[in-house]
């Protein structure tokens, strides 16, 4: 199936395009730039130099893919901004390509970018992810796979938001946010475990009771972190979720929110 591309819409002719792809008015693709299949461009759509997009993609009007960096440290090294597969990408989103740090900025398949949110330089950005308008991830963010991410969000650099979060609007936070939980408030804080994000995805009602009984060792138990996680290595059953959990929390840079 061949592209439909719109008179007034630029693509360099060092541009790698698929088939099927749908490029409205007034579209930019650099050079540099590769699309995949069955992608559509609505007008306005920017996918600038370093860009890698998938398959079966929605860009809607005003969405600036591959920019650089809003880093001084950038000397302008080559590094691309990546985006998988069956994305929604609504108005203004911004997802800016990688520095020497990493060398890419990556948002995985099957996600709602909403309007106006920012993906910094660097950011892993997973799969099943819903992240709210205005939401803003500085460089270097990790976000782990089935996170939901309320509009007004502000995630502070090198920060991890684990998988089946759910983060309240408004929210400000310069630490990591475990897997499964709820967390919201000022300054924010854990919520309670994400009950209504964990059952829409099938988990079990053993699983939630288990996963449960980690987080209440973990963040009703009085002890230090460390004596915590013997605790819950001692007395949950050691299930993948549960070994997802010490990890991310054993592995935490910036701490986790509490």
């Amino acid at each position: 199936m061949s592209n439909q591309i719109s008179p007034l819409a630029y693509v360099d002719p060092q541009a790698q395009l698929g088939e099927g792809n749908v490029i409205g008015p007034f579209c930019f693709i650099d050079k540099n730039v590769v699309v995949g299949n069955n992608n559509t461009l609505m007008n306005g759509v920017s996918l600038l130099y370093g860009t890698r997009l998938g398959n079966d993609n929605r860009l809607f009007p005003g969405a600036v893919i591959g920019a650089i960096p809003q880093d001084l440290k950038f000397k302008g090294e080559e590094t691309t901004a990546e985006v998988g597969n069956n994305n929604t990408i609504r108005e203004n989103v911004t997802i800016n390509r990688g520095t020497a740090a990493k060398g890419h900025t990556i948002v995985g398949d099957n996600n709602l970018l909403m309007e106006g949110m920012h993906v910094a330089h660097d950011c892993l950005v997973g799969s099943g992810c819903i992240i709210g308008n205005s939401t803003k991830l500085a460089g270097e963010v990790i976000i782990d796979d089935f996170a939901v991410i309320s509009a007004a969000v502000l995630i502070h650099q090198f920060c991890r938001i684990g998988s089946h979060v759910m983060i309240g609007g408004g929210s400000r936070t310069g630490q990591d946010v475990p897997p499964f939980v709820m967390a919201a408030r000022e300054p924010i804080m854990y919520c309670g475990l994400n009950l209504v994000g964990m059952r829409r995805r099938g988990f079990t009602r053993e699983q939630i009771d288990n996963i449960h009984s980690a987080y209440r060792i973990l963040y009703n138990g009085g002890k230090l972190l460390a004596e915590s996680i013997d605790d819950i290595r001692q007395s949950v059953q050691l299930t993948p979720e549960i070994e997802y959990i010490l990890d991310f929390v054993q592995t935490s840079k910036r701490g986790i929110i509490r």
